[in-house]
């Protein structure tokens, strides 16, 4: 499986998840992101990318 795992860097320096099995990251309007994963789930997240390693399945999302 390809899918990768999202997570919220927050202030402290831990991450949160936000959506596993993300299958699609597409940018939106006014700065949002919309993440869909493998099972339909959609979460619409305002920030940026803050990292990403496909090798490892990883995308770090932060806030604005």
């Amino acid at each position: 499986m390809c899918e990768a795992t999202a997570y919220l860097a927050k202030n402290d320096g831990e991450e949160e998840v936000l959506l596993a099995d993300v299958d699609i990251i597409e940018p939106m309007e006014e700065g949002r992101i919309r993440l869909v994963s493998i099972y339909g789930e959609q979460k619409l997240f305002k920030g940026r990318i803050k990292s990403m390693s496909l090798v490892n399945h990883r995308v770090v999302l932060a806030q604005e």
